[in-house]
């Protein structure tokens, strides 16, 4: 398969949405609707050809149930991409695609009110060139390509829509290497803020590389509170073949899993500082054991809501403000008393610019409740110095970047890394038939040459990574001064329980390039409002010694 195939196809597809009146939050998800019926038409004629040569000379008839047995999702006739693709002249497109959406749902209780049934807005003329477009996918052997489409769309949807963008899909090698230090191998996955679904796919990936089956390993539980977004995270669970569980709610108010103590894995990028909980409402909930936070924001609800989620083995894995590493008062009560417990194992510090709609820097938390060897430890990682500059607002991890970040963290653990010269090489040659495949091109695509570009310096990583892992890690674990370092409970402490991992790397803040003034602002003030509350807690405590003193 072509790795361009996926840019091609959005060239096209959001040519056609320019030359319409449709916005892209208009367009995004009847669009992505289309791939998941061309996915669901591919999985049923390839289980009716199975069906009809097992039952050739059988009396018995095929029937819905012998395709939902095997986990594939029954079509009748008029839901069928063919069907559509031959409708005569005249006919209204629209309103056919719709039906078609309804007849899947009615077919399929899974999918009850899932699928988009907008397309009356779209042109008949735009309708059938996304429908024939959509036809000429060369499909791989199990279909893969369709997860790899959808995936590739969302993220170009979510960065053409600004915020709400942001709300529905977090960067991929961000979600890589959350699962890549989590490890997901078996079992049930939460993500109470799940968005789009994109940590449940990035897991399934990760076990499909350790040559698992992902449905067979893991079973996914997912919760958000806007129904579109629901919608698009159980389309993206279907055409990447997993099993999942994503229901609409509060997560602040509302426990549809029966979350505690129940997985073996929690991953998130919530809301950051969102204000305006109703505490009232939270009181007495068993997943705040810690404590309800004074502070009007829901950071430390959301961190005491993925460890209080995880079973006496399990690992959480989530995105954080970085306010949250250094906040005072009943936060910072609550930061002691999981870093006493032995609750954080892993923080990563990520630079600028790796999110779609803010350039504001961020941390990565890593809890784990089966780390006995390591209890009163904690490994800080500074990677804010390591990533890809995509473009002037937009960064990312590449493969290799993400592989060396996560290998420290195994080494760390004490696991085995020896392998790691292979993959990179594996990496290498993956990277290096796709480039061939691009070079052969005559005439590139704008979208083609982006393509080429991200490979080389993808390739070009590789090399960096092998030497800089050679001398740093030959030997095993060592803390590297400005990289990464290994803290005891009792250094923390004396940061005043600050896990913010540039208080132990040993460097000084790093001066982000491509300065926005108005989005800088907005990080120093998140600063300023984490130095006036500790200002107010020692105005407090002095004013509190002086009464002591007087005999008050």
């Amino acid at each position: 398969m072509k790795s361009q195939t996926e840019s091609r196809l959005w060239d096209v597809a959001n040519k056609l949405r320019a030359n319409s009146k449709l916005s892209s939050s208009q367009y995004s998800t009847p669009v992505l609707g289309l791939i998941f019926l061309r996915h669901a038409d591919y999985k049923f004629t390839q289980k009716q050809d199975e069906l009809e040569g097992k039952n050739k000379n059988s009396r018995r008839s095929v029937g819905k149930d012998d395709y939902q047995a095997d986990g594939v999702l029954y079509l009748p006739e008029k839901a069928r991409y063919s069907y559509l693709l031959n409708l005569p002249e005249g006919k209204d497109i629209g309103e056919a695609v719709n039906e078609a959406m309804k007849l899947v749902e009615e077919e399929n209780k899974e999918l009850k009110d899932t699928l988009p049934k907008s397309y009356n807005q779209f042109d008949d003329d735009m309708l059938i060139a996304l429908l024939k477009t959509f036809s000429k996918i060369e499909v791989d052997g199990e279909g893969d390509i369709f997860g790899k489409i959808y995936e590739y769309f969302l993220g170009k949807f979510a960065m053409s829509e600004g915020q709400k963008g942001g709300e529905f899909f977090t960067p991929t090698s961000l979600v890589k290497l959350i699962v890549e230090i989590i490890e997901p191998f078996h079992g049930r996955i939460l993500d109470p803020a799940c968005g789009s679904g994109g940590m449940f796919v990035q897991s399934g990936k990760f076990v499909e590389n350790h040559n698992k089956v992902a449905n067979v390993e893991l079973t996914c539980f997912g919760q958000e509170k806007t129904t579109a977004t629901v919608k698009l995270g159980k389309m993206n669970l279907a055409v990447h073949g997993l099993t999942g569980d994503i229901k609409e709610g509060n997560t602040m108010y509302e426990d549809i899993h029966d979350s505690v103590g129940k997985f073996d894995f929690v991953m998130a990028n919530p809301p950051f500082n969102v204000s305006g909980v109703d505490k009232e409402k939270v009181k007495g909930d068993p997943r705040w054991k810690l404590g309800i936070p004074a502070a009007d924001n829901a950071n430390y609800l959301w961190i005491q809501k993925f460890w209080s989620s995880l079973n006496d083995t399990g690992r959480a894995g989530f995105v954080m403000a970085n306010s949250a590493s250094d906040a005072g008062k009943s936060e910072r009560t609550i930061r002691e008393k999981m870093i006493r417990a032995g609750a954080v194992d892993v923080m990563v510090a990520i630079g600028s610019n790796f999110f779609y709609t803010v350039t504001l820097p961020c941390t990565l938390w890593f809890l784990d409740k089966n780390k006995e060897s390591r209890k009163d430890q904690v490994l800080f990682i500074d990677a804010r110095n390591i990533f890809r500059q995509i473009n002037r607002r937009h960064r990312e991890f590449t493969p290799a970047q993400i592989e060396y970040i996560s290998r420290i963290v195994r080494l760390y653990r004490g696991e085995d890394v020896s392998d790691f010269d292979s993959v990179l090489d594996n990496q290498k040659k993956e990277l290096e038939e796709q480039k061939s495949i691009l070079e052969e091109e005559k005439k590139l695509s704008k979208g083609d040459k982006e393509e080429l570009n991200q490979l080389n310096d993808y390739i070009k990583t590789i090399e960096e990574v092998r030497t800089l892992w050679k001398q740093n890690f030959s030997k095993g674990y060592d803390n590297i001064q400005g990289l990464c370092k290994i803290a005891k409970i009792s250094e923390i402490e004396e940061q005043g329980w600050s896990l913010n991992p540039g208080r132990y790397v040993g460097v000084e803040e790093i001066e982000e390039e491509d300065f926005d003034f108005k989005e800088r602002l907005q990080e120093y003030n998140e600063e300023l409002q984490t130095l006036n509350s500790e200002a107010k807690e020692l105005e407090e405590q002095i004013a509190l010694n002086v009464e002591k003193l007087l005999g008050n």
